[in-house]
């Protein structure tokens, strides 16, 4: 079946799928939270590698990737089906690519994929914890160092890839927290960065006794993350930035974003091929 198969059809149905379903914002999150447990701090290891396709321990049952098994992934299924269970992408290239073209589709910028990422066999390699590799929303800025510093970001990238909160909204059921970050939350652009800047909040505590804050106007929602963008100057003066800079966002954020993305892994080409090849030392 995969000689059937073609990269711009694979393309083209993951387009339809997120105007078709709004379902955009998880498949960036389904990615990020794939990869972005790699450090390279006191707790080493983890890539990119669709280990939270098991659910029986792992990856899979982390708190903070509450939803992405079960509504992303099934969201996902036609397409992982069609191309990933028959070997013409791994699952690890299909979520990375996923992202990317919804990023385009919500109108984000064109970030570059990739390939030649190797799926995990089991949940035996998943990381140990999401603890001091995946950020809480409640913390602050020494926090938000404490992680991200690790993968190899710095403070201009910290703030890029928390741009992506641009789209999106949080699930009670799912995180704890609840609402969305911008007006338009299909809609990628630097709205993020400008509501920060401008609107005022109010702190609140969510019905899951979650602390969060909330734009009594608008009804849209900041965490305490995000709110410590502006009480550090070392972060603020990216935010103004990008606020005032829609393309110096996109630009950045591209960055950062492939970085995150291909952090663990080594020898990916730039094209789609049949084969599927390791690129992952460590799995």
């Amino acid at each position: 079946m995969a000689d059937t198969l073609s990269y711009d059809t694979l393309v083209k149905e993951i387009e339809d799928l997120v105007k078709e379903k709004g379902c955009g914002p998880i498949l960036i999150r389904l990615s990020w939270h794939d990869a972005g447990v790699f450090s390279s701090g006191a707790l080493a290891g983890g890539c990119p590698n669709a280990v939270m396709r098991f659910t029986d321990a792992g990856e899979g049952t982390f708190g903070a990737n509450a939803g992405l098994p079960t509504v992303g992934l099934t969201l996902m299924k036609p397409i992982t089906r069609k191309y990933a269970d028959t070997g013409f992408i791994s699952h690890a290239d299909l979520w990375v690519l996923a992202a990317n073209v919804a990023t385009k589709v919500m109108g984000g910028p064109d970030v570059p994929t990739r390939f030649g990422r190797l799926d995990a066999k089991d949940s035996s390699e998943s990381v140990e914890s999401q603890v001091g590799r995946l950020p809480d929303g409640d913390k602050g800025v020494v926090h938000l160092r404490d992680i991200f510093h690790p993968k190899g970001f710095d403070d201009k990238d910290i703030v890029a890839l928390s741009g992506a909160h641009t789209v999106g909204k949080c699930h009670p059921e799912r995180s704890g927290f609840e609402g969305k970050w911008t007006e338009e939350h299909l809609k990628f652009d630097n709205s993020y960065f400008t509501n920060l800047l401008t609107k005022k909040y109010e702190a609140e505590t969510t019905a899951k006794g979650n602390p969060q804050l909330r734009c009594p106007v608008t009804g849209t929602m900041m965490l305490t993350t995000d709110m410590a963008l502006l009480e550090d100057k070392a972060f603020k003066v990216h935010v103004e930035r990008y606020a005032a800079d829609q393309d110096a966002f996109f630009k950045d954020y591209v960055e950062a974003w492939v970085k995150m993305q291909e952090n663990g892994c080594k020898n990916l080409r730039e094209k789609l091929c049949e084969e599927v090849q390791s690129s992952c030392p460590l799995c």
